[in-house]
């Protein structure tokens, strides 16, 4: 059938339905996005939020003013701005008026808003709100062109696109929200840290890093108070953008008065959660027995009692009081940790950085965010000057028209009363005097008292003024430099008048790793003996469980071990020591002397493959405690062919689960000893035939982590270094060998050499002693711990022993079994508690 003339049909066009589909889902998803989920960066609000706070400022409902109903509020804002339900609306005006959920807020409310408990607001119509008076630093300068305005959704009226804000407000109250694909969540800040820090980044933005920003904004500050536990969340949330904060709230054990019971009292809970529902959880887990040693849980919050077995509701108070009573044989330190571990008493918060930066979503880290808002202020502050130049230029072109009317007053006043009519008089007025329309309106709209003479001088004097304006802003535009002054005095401005108060300080206390706080801290920091089993098994032993004996003494039993197996090494550390392990392939572990797992002395221990990630074949042969990776010390290397290599401990505080390299060791070598030095120090390093070897660690060029290192001493035949130490002039060099004997020599007795030589005699006497099995620095107070091949072990005082010379051969260290070898010797603190009259009879008789 053929189609009429003139008459057009439609035509059908091949579409792909996914291109389709991804198209209209992509605009979608943008317009979640940019136009409900996510805040602005500049304002740090969200579409609703600013046109809450863009209504209130219509309405003239500021801090000074009277309280209005809420529901006048929310019919503002969907009848004029926002086309969605009041719900939403309502919601965000309540939330802004919460103290427990914004640090700051930015509305000021009469009437239930609800509480930390979960329960929830009084209807719109029985509230009333008004904006807090800091909410109006968001909106100064709104009227003099500083930020775009659009129209509504009718385009009947005009709205900003953005708020001027003044307040850092994105970081100091916070947002989160879920959006397609991609959520936000970024804690709420304390302003005086964050003004301090705006501050610092506008005078050195040119060279600044997250680091600089961070000795200012120390971590995020909840409304909620509570505890931070750990800074490497922090630092990465600051650095990358995203972060895990462990967050835990505020608890003390109180100690029973007089044989009563004890109680854990809690203060401040983790932000975001429900007190209700963590003091109901807390209940449950009793109940079933998997916290133990509660006998009941009141919440005093506010002055009003909830008992927890009675249930019952709690006031609305933001102050938070949770008593926790303990049974009489509980241990208030581990049932706290308890409560840490199984209920929201700790919790995580998962800090996204993510905001709306050029009309895009953005994940940014500290320094993007400060760039962002400096750069919002500027262009802000640009416009403001740019507005205020344009009126006072158009105020001063009226005042030289007016003065040039009142100069030539008669002639004027002929000219107006000989005019039929305004524009007459207008027309004429223009002609005679090249007088503007502003110009010539201002004359004709003047009253008889202003042609006095008194009204020249005043027109003069707000003409000096202008002029003076004028200059300033011309200045400001011309140099961004005052415009970043600006910026300052803003900054400083807002801490002055918002920073003073008791509410101002910061509430949430940055404490250290979790880790430390739950278990560190619950083991005393005291000396223990670490040993390792040459098949890989340690433990940890209290110092105080191994006596003091004679030189000679047969010793007791120190450690019972497998079949074929022995006590490769002894070390004694404190508790709350940091140990790295090395291991003979090279590589490095770090674990807390308090990971150990302490047993008895007599005990096989624990494998060590179960406390690291130790690949087949691998074996730790060195163990070394330390405080602090901080200071400038090295880690100075031995291996058993007498290469040595030094790296800046610095360089290996950070180490992961699976170990890090540390020294490259050569086919065929292994790593006989590690050792902390300064760079003054000397060392020495003693092999099995007995020959020492001492030079400067300067001689030693710093390398990195997988450096193989340089020739430390030259050996001679099959010759191998057993022994790696700092010298210490202080002390003496203490040496064991294989047949039990052993010497005290001062250190003054070992000549430096230069590195690579082949050393001097250390101990004479082979064919009596044996090779050389162990050498150490040590001090007259301390004691040796000796391990024999049949696990014997002794523990001797220095001070037996007396400072004999280079060339001696030494006195006997311990008596041996028949067939046994002295392996292993070890340094520690001695005791005033040890038993040092205990005779060598006593000894063998244990």
């Amino acid at each position: 059938m053929e189609e009429a003339e003139g008459v057009q049909t439609g035509v059908l066009e091949d579409v792909k339905i996914e291109e389709e589909l991804s198209r209209d889902y992509i605009d979608y998803s943008m317009s979640v996005i940019v136009g409900r989920a996510l805040p602005d960066v500049r304002d740090g609000l969200k579409p609703v939020h600013r046109r809450c706070l863009y209504a209130m400022h219509r309405l003239n409902n500021t801090w000074n003013s009277k309280h209005v109903k809420s529901a006048r509020v929310v019919g503002e804002v969907i009848g004029k701005y926002h086309p969605h339900g009041d719900t939403s609306v309502y919601d965000t005006i309540v939330r802004m008026a919460q103290p427990f959920s914004l640090r700051v807020p930015l509305v000021d409310g009469h009437g239930n808003f609800g509480s930390i408990d979960g329960d929830g607001a009084a209807a719109m119509r029985y509230t009333e709100v008004r904006m807090q008076r800091i909410a109006e630093e968001l909106l100064g300068d709104l009227e003099k062109d500083t930020v775009d305005m659009v129209p509504n959704y009718d385009e009947t009226l005009q709205e900003p696109t953005v708020l001027p804000a003044k307040l850092p407000n994105l970081l100091l109250n916070g947002s989160s929200g879920i959006a397609v694909g991609m959520t936000t969540n970024i804690p709420p800040h304390n302003l005086g840290e964050l003004c301090d820090g705006l501050d610092w980044y506008v005078q050195h933005r040119d060279d600044c890093t997250v680091d600089d920003l961070m000795r200012f904004v120390k971590g995020p500050d909840f409304p909620t108070g509570a505890q931070i536990c750990g800074r490497n969340g922090i630092a990465a949330m600051y650095k990358l953008g995203r972060g895990q904060l462990t967050v835990r709230g505020h608890a003390t054990v109180e100690e029973p008065d007089g044989g009563g019971r004890g109680r854990i009292v809690i203060t401040d809970i983790p932000y975001g959660v429900n007190k209700t529902e963590m003091i109901r959880h807390m209940a449950e887990l009793v109940k079933d027995k998997v916290i133990e040693g509660i006998s009941d849980i009141r919440d005093i919050s506010g002055g009003h009692t909830k008992d927890s077995k009675r249930g019952g509701e709690t006031s609305g108070d933001d102050e938070v009081r949770i008593i926790v009573d303990l049974k009489r044989d509980a241990v208030g330190e581990i049932v706290l940790n308890n409560l840490y571990r199984h209920t929201a008493l700790q919790s995580t918060f998962g800090a996204v950085m993510l905001a709306i930066v050029g009309g895009r979503p953005k994940v940014l880290n500290l320094k993007e965010f400060f760039e962002c808002y400096v750069g919002h202020r500027f262009e802000v502050i640009t416009r403001r000057t740019r507005f205020d130049l344009k009126k006072a230029e158009a105020r001063k072109h009226v005042i030289d028209g007016l003065l040039l009317a009142i100069d030539n007053l008669d002639e004027v006043v002929r000219m107006i009363r000989a005019s039929k009519s305004r524009e007459e008089a207008k027309a004429a007025l223009q002609a005679r005097f090249g007088f503007t329309d502003p110009q010539v309106n201002a004359i004709l709209e003047m009253r008889l008292y202003q042609l006095v003479g008194l009204e020249r001088d005043r027109l003069a004097d707000e003409l000096a003024k202008l002029l003076a304006a004028i200059a300033e802003y011309k200045a400001i535009l011309a140099d961004p430099e005052k415009v970043y002054a600006i910026i300052r005095a803003d900054l400083a401005d807002i801490k002055a008048r918002y920073c003073v108060k008791e509410d101002a300080r910061r509430r949430t206390e940055i404490v250290d790793d979790a880790n430390e706080v739950s278990v560190k801290d619950l083991i005393p920091d005291e000396p223990c003996v670490i040993t390792l089993s040459n098949r890989g098994y340690v433990k940890r032993v209290p110092l105080t469980e191994y006596r003091e004996q004679k030189r000679g003494g047969h010793g007791v039993r120190g450690a019972q071990v497998k079949e074929e197996d022995f006590i490769l090494l002894v070390f004694v550390a404190e508790t709350h020591d940091e140990l790295m392990f090395f291991t003979n392939t090279g590589r490095l572990f770090v674990k807390g002397a308090y990971e150990i797992p302490e047993a008895q002395k007599t005990s096989f221990g624990r494998p060590l493959i179960n406390l690291l990630n130790l690949q087949p074949g691998e074996q730790v042969l060195q163990l070394l405690p330390i405080r602090s990776f901080d200071g400038d010390v090295d880690v100075f290397f031995a291996t058993r062919r007498g290469t040595v290599k030094k790296t800046l401990l610095g360089d290996f505080q950070n180490v992961n689960r699976s170990g890090i390299r540390a020294i490259n060791i050569d086919e065929g070598d292994e790593l006989v000893g590690v050792r902390l030095v300064k760079p003054s120090d000397d060392v020495i390093m003693l092999t099995k035939g007995g020959r020492a070897m001492r030079f400067a660690a300067t001689d030693v060029r710093r390398m990195g982590r997988a450096a193989t290192g340089v020739r430390g001493i030259r050996l001679r035949g099959d010759d191998q270094v057993v022994s790696l130490d700092a010298v210490d002039d202080s002390k003496t060099l203490f040496i064991a060998t294989a047949n039990g004997y052993g010497k005290r020599c001062a250190f003054a007795d070992f000549t430096r050499h230069g590195r690579g030589g082949q050393g001097m005699i250390g101990i004479k006497g082979a064919d009596r002693n044996g090779d050389v099995v162990a050498a150490h620095a040590v001090s007259a107070d301390e004691h040796v711990i000796s391990i024999t091949s049949d696990q014997q072990m002794v523990r001797s005082a220095v001070s037996q022993f007396n400072v004999q010379g280079r060339m001696a051969q030494g006195v006997k260290l311990v008596r041996l079994s028949e067939g046994a070898t002295l392996v292993s010797v070890s340094v520690c603190e001695g005791s005033d508690d040890d038993d040092s009259s205990s005779s060598n009879k006593e000894g063998e008789n244990q």
